[in-house]
């Protein structure tokens, strides 16, 4: 879960062959029926919640790029402008099976890699030290753009993938050419992570406090499908998934780099464990908190169960064109997988600002 807490007087967060040719013609035409773009700060649309389908990706890529062999979805025509769309945890590359089709039935390439410890990616070396400092996710995507010659796509996500979305478009906006981030701006530091927070807040982050323990690092890694089940069940608590949607993103938890990624990622952000140097400079220009200058919008769901930043909190952190819309009707923190048509609609029109 994304988004680390930080306190002033009030508590803020900071942390925080696709679908057959069928499949495609039903989702633009569900795509045409999403009402016109909101514009004000406060616009929200209204999405009817339906059990997540069983859909598919087609047989899976792999590149080099960077310290990683990445695995990734890929669908729509090779010349259409890219988009990016990056997962977070403990989810997989199947938060976005339904949003796919949608775009590439618009003309976009769509690609969407697992990250680092997830699924078919692995280090290209067993010495490189397994970190899961948000820096370094970033720098991975980056590399996976030059691996592919992608310049300058459109980027979403959400939990994990929204936060590494952020750090793309603060560090590199020459490499992004719109973003649409769920829970908004979660760039974070080490040392927004050692503010303690009222009692209440902590107990949200339990699972963040249990890594940092050795008990919790080999609970997560003896019990990680329950464990996942768990927080999907606490982040969306109105998404009526079913074992099969679950048991078809978990497997990409059993990557043998998994628990070492989690865990550091986790000890990193409470500063009881050491990144790598070489993302020091990174991590400092990160913990100023710069402002994001290209096209952006931000969606929440009305039903996230995960802590995550109030929306008021963080519009002053996107100085282009801007727009943030909550998603009502039981949406929860998974949001591109309960509301496929609300995330693809972003992205179709953060494209266009």
């Amino acid at each position: 879960m994304e988004a680390k807490i930080k306190m002033s007087e009030e508590m803020k967060f900071d942390r925080r062959h696709f679908l057959g040719s069928v499949a495609m013609t039903i989702a633009a035409a569900k795509l045409t029926m999403i009402s016109s773009e909101a514009k004000s700060n406060d616009s929200s649309q209204s999405i009817n919640v339906k059990p997540a389908t069983n859909g598919s990706f087609g047989p899976l890529k792999q590149i080099a790029a960077g310290v990683l062999n990445v695995g990734y979805a890929e669908a729509g025509p090779a010349n259409g402008p890219p988009v990016i769309l990056l997962h977070g945890w403990p989810y997989d590359i199947h938060s976005f099976v339904e949003v796919a089709p949608l775009l590439t039935a618009k003309g976009y390439r769509v690609i969407v890699p697992y990250l680092r410890g997830y699924g078919t990616t692995r280090f290209l070396s067993s010495e490189t030290f397994r970190n899961g400092q948000p820096s370094a996710l970033a720098t991975d995507i980056v590399a996976f753009l030059d691996a592919l010659k992608i310049r300058k796509p459109v980027i979403g996500g959400f939990d994990w993938g929204a936060r590494t979305s952020n750090i793309i478009a603060a560090l590199w906006p020459e490499r992004c050419k719109a973003m649409v981030s769920v829970s908004g701006y979660l760039i974070g530091s080490q040392a927004a992570g050692r503010e303690p927070l009222p009692p209440k807040a902590e107990l949200e982050w339990w699972y963040q406090y249990y890594f940092a323990t050795e008990r919790g690092r080999a609970g997560y890694d003896k019990y990680r499908r329950d464990f996942a089940k768990l927080i999907w069940q606490l982040a969306s608590p109105k998404w009526n998934f079913d074992d099969a949607t679950f048991d078809r993103s978990s497997a990409s938890l059993e990557n043998p780099d998994h628990v070492a990624i989690v865990v550091h990622n986790y000890r990193w952000r409470l500063g009881l464990a050491e990144g790598e140097r070489k993302y020091d400079d990174l991590e400092r220009r990160l913990a100023a908190g710069p402002v994001i200058t290209v096209p952006t919008i931000t969606l929440e769901g009305d039903a996230n169960g995960a802590p995550h930043p109030d929306p008021s909190s963080y519009g002053k952190k996107f100085s282009g064109k801007y727009d943030h819309r909550t998603i009502t009707g039981g949406v929860g923190h998974n949001l591109p997988q309960e509301a496929p048509q609300a995330f693809a609609k972003a992205i179709v029109d953060v494209d266009r600002y």
